[in-house]
């Protein structure tokens, strides 16, 4: 990029948060155009090509104008571009609560540590599962969360050995979602409670308030 302290972004809007421990609550999503992984289930393909160039003042007089207090920064993949960091530095010091979403395939060491991140662990199901840097968790705290997203029994059996291997449990909120239209809700649910799982069970709680192939929500 031409301007050291612009970014490419795809949409900025104003919605209710769908995922996460926060689930429920209003938030701005900042978008960020581009994506080096092509997961399988991936419901927001258009973020790989479309967008702008925005300076991050101007990404900052916008998500102003929503008069918002938690804004969460997704893709794409928004560490694939390095000023994201920058951007998220600049949302913590105005005095957002402050969200990443990332995939996990990059380095999360130098996220200032203001902003609980949110680490997408690639199952089998997703056919990304060689990208994850598995160094990425040694950074995590409490603050943090981990999503699978799970496709089929098979995720879900890969998620439980990666979390008892790792000794996930306690260290941060672990987050088990289902593929939105692949795995059924109730059995999810059930093999959670039989294998007494220390996650948290979500949904893609806009998919249900709007059209799952709404944008802007």
């Amino acid at each position: 990029m031409n301007n050291p302290l612009s970014l490419r972004i795809t949409e900025i809007f104003h919605s209710i948060q769908g995922e996460s421990t926060k689930a429920g609550l209003p938030c701005v999503f900042i978008r960020l155009t581009g994506c080096p992984l092509r997961c399988t289930w991936c419901d927001t393909e258009y973020a790989f090509y479309e967008g702008t160039t925005m300076a991050i003042p101007e990404i900052l007089e916008n998500v102003k104008s929503y008069g918002c207090p938690m804004v969460e920064v997704t893709g794409g993949e928004p560490l694939h571009q390095p000023n994201a960091l920058v951007l998220l530095s600049e949302l913590c010091e105005t005095g957002y609560t402050v969200m990443l979403e990332t995939s996990g395939a990059f380095d999360v060491s130098g996220v200032d540590k203001r902003v609980s991140i949110i680490m997408d662990i690639k199952c089998p199901g997703s056919g990304m599962m060689d990208r994850m840097l598995w160094s990425n968790l040694d950074h995590l705290s409490s603050k943090d969360e981990l999503k699978f997203v799970l496709k089929d029994r098979g995720d879900y059996e890969w998620t439980k050995e990666v979390i008892h291997r790792h000794a996930l449990g306690g260290r941060c909120s672990i987050l088990l979602s289902p593929v939105y239209g692949a795995l059924e809700l109730q059995p999810l649910a059930q093999w959670i409670l039989k294998d007494r799982l220390p996650v948290r069970f979500q949904i893609q709680l806009h998919k249900y308030i709007w059209d799952p192939q709404t944008r802007g929500v």
